[in-house]
């Protein structure tokens, strides 16, 4: 006598349906077909059941290759998926909280200055600042200063690796940032654009790193003069999302150290990272460097992954799949560069306070437009000099009790009008109607020189009589 046996009916779970078809084609009856429509949770397109010819053979069953796909009916319980980190059962957890670790401050002995070149001079101003993990790959004209931490990390019982490329190099930094320690880079515009996705995933898991960016002409390769064309790189286009980041721009190797050291306390202030801008030009100009009165020997913060006992419970991640969760990421990160554009702004006046032109200018231009400014105003004409020394946040703040009285404003650039969208941007939304803006601008690794400048400025209708805006 044979005994027949009951088979349940097949139970789909959409969610885990990869929409293979392995199921339609062990079908003897079709009860199954392709489906219509996209899975809200995983944006593939689950089978179809028709099950009134269904026979309970359980072909289908056995030929779904996803453990929870197409289940005997009445299972859909028993296969539930868990969260992880109950797998296990409960596990005690009894590390203390962590507590940031605070920075040391060293003084220093007077020291005789030193005769260095911009690049060398980020990086003594890097290692004052407590950085001893510096990663990064050869390029021209930025080598120098990888080569100087190459040579001092050793000594230093710190850590110096050239990596195999760029984006290699941006990696290493998500790392060490990741676990509380100061790193640094030393690139210029190819690297960097190569640099971008991994600045993107630093900025979205809330990374401090510094990248010293030495521009040279572009695009492409280009070639290793200097010019300012990554200003909109820095600025605005740092990877995808909505991203920001304090960008410095120093004009002389003096400012080079300090931005370097600058730099570290606000990447770690803000846990993010910073970019600081030099030309081609300033990156091997060598110039006198004094030395601060102090140096840092820095601690761990506390959502630092560590590796020891009170930190093991932090995480360092970009990535967040609940749309809500992403978009209160994003407000956060919002309201945190809201912060940085209220309390960061910094900027250079020279004679700015009765000018009727203002030259807007940063790195090596403005050492070039400063020396305009003299010959301008041994001429008779009362020039003065804005220098943005934070180029986002952009430092409106300090440019708008003085431009009320100028007639012309002129921005100097090694580029094709960089600066001069990012000053016009800052006058936008300030909502400030400004006296016309024209331009000096040279590219293709040349610099704009001061008597082209003085010659631009001289041939401006009107340029020191006051007239409407």
């Amino acid at each position: 006598m044979t005994t027949s046996v009951h088979k349940p009916l097949p139970f789909l779970v959409p969610e885990y349906c990869k929409g293979c078809g392995r199921c339609i084609d062990s079908c003897i009856k079709d009860c199954i077909s392709l489906g219509t429509e996209i899975h809200p949770l995983t944006g593939l397109v689950p089978i179809e059941l028709d099950l009134t010819r269904c026979n309970h053979c359980g072909l289908c069953i056995d030929a779904c290759p996803e453990p929870f796909g197409l289940r005997p009916e009445g299972e859909e319980a028993a296969f539930a998926l868990l969260d992880p980190a109950q797998l296990g059962g409960p596990r005690p957890y009894d590390a203390p909280t962590p507590e940031p670790e605070p920075d040391v401050i060293v003084a220093l002995p007077e020291r005789a200055p030193l005769i260095v070149k911009g690049t060398y001079a980020a990086a003594v101003g890097a290692v004052l600042a407590g950085c001893r993990h510096v990663y990064g790959y050869p390029i021209t004209p930025s080598t120098e200063g990888a080569e100087m931490m190459a040579k001092v990390q050793p000594a230093l019982d710190g850590v110096f690796v050239q990596a195999v490329s760029e984006v290699a190099t941006v990696n290493m930094m998500y790392g060490a940032g990741g676990a509380g320690k100061r790193c640094i880079t030393f690139t210029s515009s190819p690297g960097f654009s190569l640099m971008l996705e991994g600045i993107s995933y630093l900025i979205g898991a809330e990374v401090p790193a510094v990248f010293v960016n030495i521009m040279r002409g572009g695009p492409g390769l280009g070639n290793i003069g200097p010019e300012q064309a990554d200003i909109k790189l820095a600025c605005r286009g740092l990877g995808h999302g909505n991203t920001h980041a304090i960008v410095l721009v120093p004009a002389t190797p003096q400012e080079m150290l300090d931005s370097a050291m600058l730099s570290f306390e606000l990447a770690f202030k803000y846990r993010n990272p910073v970019v600081i801008l030099g030309d081609g030009y300033l990156g091997q100009m060598t110039g006198k460097v004094l030395l601060p009165d102090h140096m840092v020997v820095p601690g761990i913060p506390e959502w630092a992954v560590y590796g020891d006992r009170s930190h093991r419970g932090n995480l360092i991640c970009s990535i967040d799949l609940s749309e809500a969760g992403l978009e209160r990421h994003n407000q956060a990160l919002d309201e945190k560069y809201a912060r940085m554009a209220a309390e960061e702004q910094r900027a250079d006046l020279h004679h700015c306070d009765d000018a009727d032109v203002i030259l807007v200018a940063c790195n090596t231009p403005a050492q070039l437009a400063k020396g305009a400014v003299k010959e301008l105003r041994d001429k008779g004409l009362r020039a003065g000099l804005f220098r943005p020394i934070t180029l986002w946040p952009f430092p409106i703040d300090a440019l708008l009790p003085v431009i009320d009285r100028a007639r012309r404003i002129v921005v100097v650039e090694a580029s094709s009008g960089q600066l001069e969208d990012e000053l016009r941007l800052a006058l936008s939304h300030a909502e400030v109607h400004a006296a016309p803006i024209s331009h000096v601008r040279r590219q293709g690794g040349i610099l704009p020189s001061q008597a082209e400048i003085v010659e631009h400025v001289l041939g401006l209708p009107n340029p020191g009589q006051r007239g409407v805006h």
